[in-house]
């Protein structure tokens, strides 16, 4: 389910417990709305409102480490694709060909996943390019079946291949964190919850006039766009809220950049 459709059911969960909570207003005897009664519910609502506000505290938390791990294995990657062209340069003008393609490769990766609601331009060349290669592996593949010359040329290919390597690992660790929601769903639902819970009795003790209607509907938005926001960080790769492309985009201007005359 998606973030905006998850704030969505948050929101109708939430406003929805404090309509409940104004009809149960007009229909429970008034015994159970007196001084002694409200006083108790605060006292059950202000624990509920503490072990909400610790869970909260925790899937943001999730959420956060999940984005600041996307966004550290970008720029990693980024590293690392730089280190391997440099290696590449160091071998020889017979690694041209790997050098191009695995710059076509990085252009085709960037927009697969930025290229859909950005405002800013890419700094990719806008020209398509055809890579000779279909993944990483066959990058890393076409490295290790260089024949090297000297001592040299096998000392940048043996450095061009386990940077490659270390390619792949990123990639893969980016991709579990992709796959694997940083906030189970266990600990949602039970926030959502005692969300329902807290704002139903909002609704019960509240008086039924327009200006609490309103301020209580300003808190159920204020609710569900927060969660909105923690899922959007959840998701580093999609979403409004992604992680930013820089340093991949840098790492594509400056690969098959770098010249050494051997």
């Amino acid at each position: 389910m998606s973030p905006l459709a998850v704030s969505l059911t948050v929101f109708a969960f939430v406003f929805g417990g404090v309509l409940v909570g104004m009809w149960l207003r007009s229909t429970l005897p008034k015994d159970h709305l007196d001084a002694e009664s409200r006083d108790t519910v605060k006292v059950g609502i202000g624990l509920i409102a503490t072990m909400t506000a610790l869970v909260l505290g925790l899937v943001t938390a999730a959420a956060k480490s999940s984005f600041d791990s996307g966004s550290a294995a970008v720029k990693q990657a980024a590293m690392n694709i730089l280190a391997v062209d440099r290696a590449l340069a160091r071998y020889g003008p017979e690694t041209g060909e790997i050098r191009e393609g695995m710059k076509a490769l990085l252009a085709a990766r960037i927009d697969a996943i930025w290229s859909h609601g950005l405002s800013e331009p890419s700094n990719t060349d806008p020209r398509p390019m055809k890579s000779s290669f279909a993944s990483v592996e066959d990058v890393a593949e076409a490295i290790r079946a260089l024949k090297p010359r000297d001592d040299s040329q096998r000392a940048a290919q043996s450095r061009a291949s386990d940077q490659s390597e270390t390619v792949l690992q990123t990639r893969w660790l980016a991709s579990l964190g992709v796959v694997q929601s940083s906030v189970p769903l266990p600990f949602l639902s039970v926030l959502v919850f005692w969300l329902t819970i807290t704002f139903t009795s909002f609704g019960v003790f509240a008086p039924r006039n327009g200006t609490v209607l309103a301020v209580l509907f300003v808190c159920a938005v204020s609710v569900s766009s927060a969660l909105f926001l923690v899922l959007e960080l959840d998701g580093p790769f999609d979403g409004l809220i992604k992680v930013s492309p820089d340093p991949l985009r840098y790492a594509y201007s400056h690969i098959n950049q770098l010249q050494l005359h051997r």
